[in-house]
């Protein structure tokens, strides 16, 4: 009801001001008489949030995947299973990803705080590793001309890039009606607009938009109406479905269309294509990951400590990932194109990311990938006052 449906001059009365709840009192000692026995003892602080080991194991598992996918992608050619097996991972493990980076970017605002947090929580990473892999390039490929730019992410920048844009985007999708719908039709649009170039790799921006936008409006219930027996029992024909139509497929569809990075033009597709296979492709992503998390266990496993590290896995492999094909290991090294070879390139991949995720290689690069930088921001006013009246 608005305010011209009221008597003229009548004004809604304020609400008091909240008032803080006041601590309990100290609990004093008494014996079984009740008689006290010694000072009172204050109230235990309440312990700190516990992390959900659900999603710790989700992340982890997902970064497993990319690094096995990229492990996989030169062997596609020769082997048939292996693409196989490559387009099904890709048809989910980076939906995984970005459904669940949504879901915990539920709270964002453009709060100061928050807003320094995407700062050095993901632009000033890109930037390091973006003149990292510059340098990379130029020395492992042997290519001194390749140039340094801000606005073309190469390799596995484009997420932290897209991430960026995503939550600086939050707002809009939790105040429209239809933010789902929306984002689909963008999508659908992105496929089918040749226009869009390569600056800050916007295809993939606006193609992988709808996952990013149903993790921010999914609740804890969802994922836990997911992890039922019966969805479990369900995922294994799926899964093992998906992979038999991927064997089916793999001579048969162009891989790219899993990158989501090129439009029904430049994959040489009819412009008809593009909202086909934009919404053919986002069900069978979204019945993969569920399946995924039906299957990602809920309780602490050995690894869950390390989803907390999965950004420094996802970037740090790419060196290992690109310097195999700069130096020719996979030409140099036929066995590895033999089953045998296939299955130690999986284990070497899954290895490798799973000891870039632990502790002491997040201290040793914490200053790239979650630099603090205070002095590189104002003081809040807010911040500072609050501060005051608690010490006081």
């Amino acid at each position: 009801m608005t305010n011209s449906l009221r008597p003229h001059g009548y004004q809604r009365a304020p609400l008091p001001p909240a008032r803080e709840a006041e601590p309990p009192p100290p609990t004093p000692h008494r014996d079984r008489a009740g008689h006290q026995t010694g000072p009172p003892t204050a109230p235990a602080k309440p312990e700190p949030k516990q992390r959900d080991a659900f999603f710790d194991n989700a992340k982890y598992l997902a970064i497993v995947l990319v690094a096995m996918g990229h492990a996989w992608e030169p062997l596609t050619d020769g082997s048939r299973t292996a693409e196989a097996l490559y387009m099904t991972v890709y048809a989910f493990h980076m939906p995984a990803f970005i459904l669940i980076s949504g879901y915990f970017s539920r709270s964002f605002d453009m709060r100061p705080h928050r807003l320094r947090r995407l700062i050095t929580g993901i632009a000033v990473p890109y930037l390091i590793f973006e003149i990292a892999y510059t340098f990379f390039k130029r020395w492992a490929d042997d290519d001194p001309t390749y140039d340094f730019s801000l606005l073309d992410p190469w390799y596995l920048t484009w997420f932290l890039i897209a991430l960026f844009v995503w939550r600086m985007t939050t707002p809009i999708w939790k105040i429209i009606r239809w933010p789902i719908p929306v984002s689909l039709a963008i999508a659908t649009l992105a496929s089918v607009s040749p226009d869009i170039g390569d600056d800050l790799d916007l295809q993939r921006v606006l193609q992988f938009l709808p996952f990013f936008v149903i993790g921010l409006h999914m609740k804890a219930e969802h994922f836990q109406r997911i992890r039922t027996p019966r969805t479990r029992l369900v995922a294994l024909p799926v899964f093992a479905g998906a992979v038999a139509f991927a064997y089916w497929a793999g001579p048969r569809m162009n891989s790219a269309w899993f990158y989501r990075r090129d439009s029904v033009q430049e994959l040489a597709a009819p412009p008809w294509t593009g909202p086909v296979m934009t919404l053919a492709m986002f069900g069978c992503s979204m019945v993969l990951v569920a399946c995924f998390f039906a299957w990602v266990p809920r309780r602490r496993m050995w690894f869950t400590a390390l989803g907390a590290g999965t950004l420094y896995g996802y970037l740090l492999h790419g060196f290992l990932a690109k310097g195999s094909r700069f130096w020719g290991w996979y030409d140099d090294y036929a066995w590895l194109h033999k089953p045998l070879g296939e299955i130690a390139v999986t284990l070497v991949a899954a290895t490798v990311v799973t000891l870039l995720c632990t502790p002491p290689v997040q201290r040793l690069f914490r200053f790239a990938i979650e630099p603090k930088m205070e002095w590189a921001f104002r003081k809040d006013p807010g911040e500072q006052a609050r501060g005051r009246s608690s010490a006081a």
